[in-house]
């Protein structure tokens, strides 16, 4: 029967319960960090992708309703993480929809729901049901340490692509910039939030639950998007690949 962990322990069993699973390993995240997508690949990421961060301050609203009142630090965060998304600023949409346009795509059609793909949608329907029905510190382990927190290291090896082989200028690719540095506070946030308040054997393995989940959430729609809209044109061969993908 698990025991109850210290906080350096359950760091490392957090970071453990993603490890492996991030979506990095995607051939999509492959084939764009090594250059190999087309611009219209990319304006289909960011159709879909903005169905899945465009409701994050959302999702992280219904968490702060349901947030204990005594955990006034932990919802000062989410707070401050909702007003980031929505008003801290340019609006980190509106950031996405500037990449989206300079890959050739519109406003009207990424912000167009029939426009994501049904792996997308399942991603998107998980946050909210995260969001609304888990234990509140269990939902922040999902959407910040699962989900959050593998943003800087994904946008890392894909963001110097974007200038030096596609040829973005640094104003269309503000938004994974933005994200390199903030996703990193919140997602260290969120772990700190995480170790202090899952007190309890029975908190910690749903977190670590959660956490694998939503990295495998994450893994499963970028795969999606190379299936959906990339396959055909890359095979896994042409990106030194020969895995199966998920059906």
């Amino acid at each position: 029967m698990p025991e109850l962990m210290n906080q350096d322990e359950f760091r490392t069993a957090l970071e453990n319960a993603i490890k492996g699973k991030s979506a990095n390993k995607s051939p999509f995240s492959i084939a764009w960090a090594t250059g190999k997508l087309s611009r219209a690949h990319l304006a289909r990421w960011a159709e879909n992708h903005y169905h899945y961060v465009g409701p994050f301050a959302d999702y992280l609203g219904y968490v702060y309703g349901r947030m204990p009142a005594k955990y006034q630090e932990a919802k000062d965060f989410l707070l401050a993480n909702m007003y980031e998304e929505e008003i801290g600023g340019d609006r980190h949409t509106d950031l996405l929809i500037r990449f989206a346009e300079a890959c050739g795509t519109t406003r009207a059609r990424v912000e167009d729901e029939d426009n994501m793909s049904a792996t997308t949608r399942a991603l998107q329907s998980w946050c909210y049901a995260v969001a609304m029905r888990e234990d509140p510190i269990v939902a922040v382990a999902g959407l910040v340490v699962g989900l959050e927190s593998q943003v800087p290291s994904i946008y890392r090896r894909q963001t110097p692509t974007l200038r030096e082989k596609y040829g973005f200028t640094d104003e269309e690719v503000e938004f994974f910039d933005l994200h390199i540095v903030s996703d990193e506070i919140h997602g260290e946030r969120g772990y700190q939030i995480v170790l202090e308040h899952a007190n309890t054997v029975e908190l910690q393995q749903r977190c670590l639950k959660i956490c694998e989940i939503g990295a495998e959430m994450r893994l499963l729609y970028t795969t999606a998007l190379y299936r959906d809209y990339v396959e055909k044109e890359l095979p896994l061969s042409a990106l030194g690949l020969d895995m199966p993908l998920a059906a």
